[in-house]
């Protein structure tokens, strides 16, 4: 008989929380117990899984007592705090957050793209950021086979990014610009409705965010790349919940659109949508509630005199892909 395994939902209330438990029922994860974990506030509420409702516990450092795999999207303060305490219990960690994707001894993993790193963790697995993710699903298999050299990426995130309250705050003032009602913001740094807003996270001293250089960071961590060059210009727009990307990348070797799409075309986790005759290329309406990323735009970069450069529009879904989907595709690597 296949082993079932005890998983905890840390931030089970979370947009990201709701859909880990959405997603470890669609793709039938061997779970044998469900405990669903958040702050004193959501206790007593339920989530239902399976069918069955789940009363929300508290989040507290005994929490894992018999978990085997427990799954954090309740922010870095909070992954830190309760680290040692997942791993005392045996359990292996699952995080969402920025907390430990940068350390040497903390693997980070997308399953298309390093599933050989789960092998040396220590009881902790980090999920990359959100746009990365989502980047190097469809970036990996081309540098595999061409040798990525320089990207520069500027993203299109959607308010989905900043939680269930950065989507609603979209939609607040979408109807309160069309009511010609005062607008306040509150999630973002500026109306988001009917905007755009070139700054997500914090600005560094270098004059590019923290979410910027995280694109960076942790595509050379990922790749086992550290020369690899990338520069990103991260945008906010108001969309529900799909990042979108330009990219534009120069490889070592020559490349061509049409054995780009050749290679994407047999690479897990990517669909290509590349059919500009018939209006067709990535789009995030319709990449939303996808687990895959949608690649088209597919093209040769014609700033070059050679072929070892390419242009490409991706879309995909934030809170799978981009969060939820991710780290439940690691719990089953593991």
């Amino acid at each position: 008989m296949a082993r079932e395994y005890n998983v905890a939902v840390a931030g089970a209330t979370g947009a990201v929380g709701i859909e880990m438990i959405k997603t470890l029922e669609k793709r039938n994860f061997p779970v044998k117990n469900l405990r669903l974990l958040a702050s004193v506030r959501s206790v007593g509420k339920k989530l239902t899984f399976k069918g069955t409702e789940i009363a929300i516990e508290e989040l507290n450092h005994d929490s894992f007592k018999n978990i085997d795999i427990a799954l954090f999207s309740a922010g870095a303060g909070i992954s830190r705090e309760f680290r040692k305490s997942v791993v005392a219990a045996g359990a292996v960690m699952i995080d969402n957050s920025s907390a430990f994707r940068m350390e040497d001894d903390v693997p980070l993993i997308v399953p298309e793209v390093n599933p050989e790193d789960i092998k040396w963790h220590k009881g902790v697995i980090a999920n990359p950021n959100c746009s990365t993710i989502i980047m190097l699903v469809a970036v990996a298999p081309l540098h595999r086979a061409k040798n990525l050299k320089r990207l520069v990426a500027a993203t299109y995130q959607a308010t989905s990014g900043a939680g269930a309250k950065g989507m609603d705050e979209m939609l607040v003032q979408t109807r309160q610009l069309l009511n010609n009602e005062p607008i306040k913001p509150e999630v973002f740094a500026h109306r988001i409705g009917f905007n755009l807003i070139p700054h997500i996270d914090v600005f560094l001293d270098n004059g590019y965010t923290k979410e910027e250089m995280k694109m960076l960071y942790e595509s050379r961590k990922m790749l086992h790349y550290p020369g690899l060059k990338v520069s990103c210009t991260c945008v906010r727009v108001p969309v529900m919940r799909a990042h979108s990307e330009a990219l534009n990348m120069e490889f070592e070797q020559e490349i061509t659109p049409e054995e780009v799409r050749a290679i994407l075309s047999k690479s897990a986790g990517v669909i290509v949508v590349d059919d500009v005759s018939n209006k067709k290329y990535p789009m995030p309406i319709d990449a939303s509630d996808m687990y895959d990323v949608l690649v088209g735009r597919i093209r040769q970069d014609v700033s070059r005199d050679d072929k070892r450069g390419i242009d490409m529009f991706i879309s995909g879904d934030q809170i799978l892909k981009g969060a939820a989907l991710n780290a439940v595709q690691i719990a089953e690597l593991l």
